[in-house]
């Protein structure tokens, strides 16, 4: 499967996102629903180590992105998310956007996500898009070849097809709402 032509080939910065009406919510997440759905996510790979994730959405198969399901947290968390989603979209103008996978990662202090490429044909098509909700300044984000710092309240599409890595060298943990969002052109 061939990448979205519209996909950015570095870091593409959308914009500001508000998000007063879920930053308390997120961060009031008990630890014991971080442990229960990190252990039962389905993004594992070996290059995410350290990093816990709540997924609330994500594809049926790894080949495919047009097809996804609802986790068992998304309904708590749909009303809530869907207009931070929507906002942080909004550059592309799609008439019928999709979020086949909607997740929050929550990196520790001194945490490392090693230089990978989402080699997935699932990962091909769809944009993918971080807004951070917690940070500190000595969080990185490696796109091959350059290094930036994500600010909280602002959506960045990063290109996930080729290298790319993080590093928190900070003291503190980061906490990103990471999704993919596409067009369907088929409805």
């Amino acid at each position: 499967m061939q990448a979205d032509r519209r996909k950015t080939t570095s870091v593409r910065f959308l914009g500001p996102v508000d998000i007063s009406a879920i930053r308390d919510d997120i961060l009031a997440i008990p630890e014991e629903i971080w442990s229960l759905e990190n252990a039962a996510k389905p993004n594992r790979f070996e290059e995410l180590y350290g990093t816990k994730h709540i997924v609330f959405r994500f594809v049926d198969s790894l080949d495919d992105w047009r097809y996804s399901h609802d986790r068992s947290l998304w309904l708590q968390w749909k009303d809530r998310l869907e207009p931070v989603l929507r906002q942080a979209c909004k550059p592309y103008g799609y008439a019928q956007g999709v979020f086949p996978r909607v997740m929050l990662a929550r990196m520790p202090a001194g945490g490392v996500i090693k230089p990978h490429i989402d080699s997935a044909p699932a990962a091909s098509w769809p944009h993918k898009i971080h807004v951070p909700i917690v940070t500190n300044l000595q969080v990185r984000f490696y796109v091959d070849p350059h290094n930036y710092h994500f600010e909280v309240g602002q959506a960045y599409e990063v290109n996930n097809l080729g290298p790319h890595a993080v590093h928190n060298a900070g003291d503190t943990q980061r906490i990103h709402l990471i999704f993919e969002y596409y067009e369907d052109t088929a409805i």
